[in-house]
């Protein structure tokens, strides 16, 4: 009976595994969660939404749809990634808009206006910093990437 027991707990594990194996749309770890867009895309989507925000509070819509606003922004914010530089400068934006929300639960709008034309200023900027500059590309690249991505860059990886 303990054989049996064994030999049937086992053939349960192989097949469940194998049943996992064998989809195509297995997702891994935070891959599937985000990156549904470019980042250059979700900078406009955020900044879309932190002007919908915006123009909620100039409406009188309410707190809770300006809430909801933010709350959007912040998970639209998730998707910008594309350098630790980019990444760190996402975060110091997403701190005025939790600024924001913290301001429109304590019913000033006028504070969470500031802050919102703050983080919609930081998420602008955000587009400046996706492009590599030619020095970045020579610090970042280097030779065996020219060579995979077939690009001639005699510049990069170059040791002086």
């Amino acid at each position: 009976m303990k054989l049996l027991k064994s030999a049937v707990v086992a053939s349960a594990l192989a097949l469940s595994l194998g049943s996992f194996s064998a989809t195509a749309d297995v997702c891994l770890g935070m891959a599937c969660m985000y990156n549904r867009m470019t980042p250059l895309e979700g900078i406009d989507a955020t900044v879309g939404q932190v002007t919908e925000a915006l123009k909620a509070i100039s409406d009188n819509a309410g707190a809770d749809v300006v809430i909801t606003n933010i709350k959007e922004a912040l998970k639209l914010s998730k998707e910008i990634n594309a350098n630790d530089k980019l990444d760190r400068n996402r975060n110091r934006a997403n701190g005025y808009l939790k600024q924001a929300r913290t301001a429109v639960k304590g019913g000033d709008f006028i504070k969470a206006t500031e802050q919102l034309n703050e983080a919609k200023n930081r998420f602008s900027d955000l587009k400046s910093m996706i492009d590599l500059t030619q020095a970045d590309r020579v610090s970042q690249q280097t030779n065996l990437l020219n060579r995979i991505l077939d690009t001639p860059d005699t510049a990069a990886g170059a040791r002086k």
